[in-house]
């Protein structure tokens, strides 16, 4: 199975659409390539941090067949250009978020970043780490706030965000804080850097005991 997975997400070709993602996002001009069938490749959430110099793409393959494929793709920004560091792939989970009340937070991918991981030696240690999430989201959030960054809340209501940090002793990065805003800015939950499930998840099982 590794070999089919290698072969859809790798490549040449495969680099370059997704660099073609990451600059339909900058310009705003939504992810989905227009040229690319939605039934064959859906772009389902992009997410591009310009100020760290990382980027994370969320794609299903035959989103419409019994063999969907998920990807979740990292790209950084070294040497003057965006660069493919890899990612996660395997069946996709069927799971739109439909039951999700506020906030619920999923790993998805996480690499090592290439702005010192080609350095001299002994730069490995302290290159840094960088991450992506699945974010789902309830119908009364409005905004998601990852660490400083704000992401606005998608009607499909599901996103990926991108992370960096520094490496820590388990040799990944730390999640940043995330938190659901209502419209109005309030705050409806958040979830920590080493949390299973949100603050409003945890309120609502401690008022059924």
């Amino acid at each position: 199975m590794r070999a089919w997975g290698a072969a859809i997400w790798a490549g040449p070709w495969w680099e370059t659409f997704l660099l073609g993602v990451v600059r339909r996002v900058q310009a705003r001009t939504g992810p989905q390539p227009w040229w690319m069938p939605r039934r064959v490749l859906t772009v389902v959430s992009a997410d591009v941090d310009a100020t760290s110099g990382v980027a994370a793409i969320w794609l299903l393959w035959r989103p419409r067949s019994r063999r969907t494929r998920e990807h979740t793709g990292l790209l950084e920004w070294h040497d003057e250009r965006w660069q493919y560091l890899g990612g996660g792939w395997g069946d996709a989970d069927g799971d739109d978020g439909a039951d999700v009340e506020v906030l619920d937070v999923r790993h998805a991918a996480g690499s090592v970043g290439l702005s010192r991981r080609l350095d001299p030696p002994g730069s490995l240690v302290s290159a840094p780490w960088i991450g992506c999430d699945i974010v789902r989201l309830g119908s009364d959030v409005g905004h998601v706030l990852v660490g400083a960054r704000r992401l606005e809340a998608p009607e499909q209501r599901r996103l990926i965000a991108v992370w960096k940090s520094p490496r820590t002793g388990t040799g990944r990065g730390t999640r940043p804080v995330m938190a659901a805003l209502a419209q109005d800015g309030t705050e409806l939950s958040r979830i920590g850097p080493h949390d299973g499930l949100d603050s409003h998840t945890w309120a609502r099982l401690r008022d059924e005991l």
